[in-house]
C-alpha cells in the first residue's frame, strides 16, 4: 500500500499506524527478553560482570515495556490476542513470556543474588506456565478446525519445552540460594520439569522430524525458531548441570547422579548433532535459495539458543569436571553476542521505520 508523507497529513496518522503495529504484534516477542537474559548470563560465566549487569538492566526495561505492550494489545485488540493464543501457528510464541521471566528470575539469582526478586519472578513463571500450559494444549485438543501437520507445526512447539526447562533451572537456582524447608521441595520440582521437558521434546521432536523429512520443504517453511530444535537441548543440559551441582544438598539428587549425568550428556550431544544441520538449513535457505535476510521477532528464537548452548556447555563442564570444552562456551558466547547485536541493531531500525510510517503498513 502506498504511504503518504505530505505535510497536510491527519494528526492521528502516527496513531492509527502505531494500532496497526500493535494489533500484529508477535505473541513471541518475549523471545528478546530470553535472548538477552542468557547472553548477560555467559557474560558473568566468561568475566565480563560489567556487561552482563549491563544487559540485566536493558532486560529489565525490554521485559516491563513487553508487558505494557502485551497488555495493550489484549485490551485494545482482544480478537487478535486470544484469536492467536489458540492457533496452532502463532500460539506456541506465547510461551517466551514464561521462559523470558525464567531467564529473567535467573539473572536476579545469579548476577544480584536477590531471593527475593527472583523468588517473585520465579513465583511468576512457574504460575504462567500453568495457565498457558494447560489453555493451549487443552484449546488444540478440542479445537475442531485444525491445520495439517505440514502447517500446524514448527520449531516453534519446542518453546514449551524450552518454558518447562526455564522454570527448571530457575527453581535450581534457586534451591541452591535458600535452605530447608523448600530446599528439598525446589529441587524435586526441577528434576520433575527437567524429567517432563525431556519427554515433551521426544514427542515433539518426532513429529518436527517427520515434517522435515516427508513434506515439501521451501525456504519460507524455514522460518528462525527452527534452531529451538539446539535450544530446548542446550537448556535441557542446563537444568541437568544444576541438578547434578545440586545433589550434596538433595540427598534423592545424589541416588540419581549416574541417571543425571547420563542424560545431561544425551543432551547435551542431542544438541550439538543439530548446530552443523541447522547451519547447512540456513545456507540453503538464504545463500542457495537466496531468501531474503531481513528483521524479523522470530530472529530471537535463532539468537537464544546460541547463548544458552555456551551457558549450557559451560556449566556441564563443570558439573561433569570435565575440564577440557572450556572453548567451545568462549567460542559460542561471542556468536550469540554478534548474533544478539545484530538482530538488536534491527529491532532499533525497525522501530524507526515504524515511527516514520503512516497508517496501513
Amino acid at each position: 500500500m502506498t504511504i503518504h508523507h505530505s505535510g497536510d497529513q491527519p494528526d492521528d496518522t502516527r496513531v492509527r499506524g502505531s494500532g496497526v503495529w500493535l494489533e500484529q504484534l508477535s505473541p513471541a516477542y518475549f523471545g528478546l527478553v530470553m535472548a538477552t537474559g542468557i547472553v548477560s548470563l555467559c557474560a558473568d560465566m566468561q568475566g565480563w560482570p560489567v556487561l552482563a549487569r549491563a544487559l540485566l538492566a536493558l532486560n529489565a526495561l525490554q521485559y516491563g515495556l513487553l508487558w505494557v505492550l502485551y497488555l495493550l494489545r489484549a485490551w485494545r485488540h482482544p480478537k487478535q490476542f486470544f484469536g492467536d493464543l489458540v492457533d496452532h501457528g502463532r500460539g506456541m510464541g506465547y510461551f517466551t513470556v514464561v521462559a523470558g521471566t525464567g531467564v529473567l528470575a535467573s539473572q536476579c539469582l545469579v548476577l544480584l543474588g536477590s531471593v527475593t526478586l527472583g523468588g517473585a519472578l520465579w513465583a511468576l513463571t512457574a504460575l504462567l506456565w500453568l495457565v498457558l500450559t494447560y489453555t493451549l494444549f487443552t484449546a488444540f485438543t478440542i479445537r475442531r478446525a485444525k491445520p495439517a501437520l505440514d502447517r500446524g507445526i514448527s520449531g516453534a512447539w519446542l518453546l514449551a519445552v524450552v518454558s518447562t526447562q526455564a522454570l527448571a533451572v530457575s527453581s535450581a537456582l534457586l534451591a541452591a540460594r535458600i535452605g530447608q524447608p523448600l530446599r528439598l521441595e525446589l529441587n524435586l520440582l526441577a528434576l520433575s520439569m527437567w524429567l517432563w521437558g525431556g519427554m515433551l521434546y521426544i514427542w515433539m521432536m518426532a513429529l518436527i522430524f517427520y515434517r522435515y523429512l516427508f513434506f515439501p520443504f521451501s525456504p519460507g517453511d524455514l522460518s528462525p525458531p527452527y534452531w529451538i530444535n539446539m535450544g530446548a537441548m542446550a537448556i535441557s543440559t542446563l537444568a541437568g548441570s544444576l541438578l547434578i551441582q545440586n545433589a550434596p544438598h538433595a540427598p534423592f539428587l545424589v541416588s540419581l547422579l549416574p541417571f543425571l549425568k547420563g542424560f545431561t550428556v544425551f543432551y547435551w550431544a542431542a544438541g550439538t548433532w543439530w548446530i552443523p544441520m541447522l547451519v547447512l538449513l540456513g545456507l540453503w535457505r538464504h545463500v542457495v535459495r537466496r531468501f531474503p535476510l531481513a528483521y524479523d521477532p522470530l530472529y530471537w528464537g535463532a539468537v537464544f539458543p546460541l547463548g544458552m548452548y555456551a551457558a549450557a556447555t559451560w556449566q556441564m563442564d563443570r558439573a561433569m569436571a570435565f575440564g577440557f570444552l572450556h572453548a567451545l562456551p568462549r567460542l559460542f558466547f561471542v556468536v550469540a553476542l554478534l548474533a544478539w547485536g545484530a538482530a538488536f541493531a534491527g529491532m532499533l531500525r525497525s522501530v524507526v521505520r515504524q515511527l516514520r510510517r503512516g497508517p496501513g503498513t
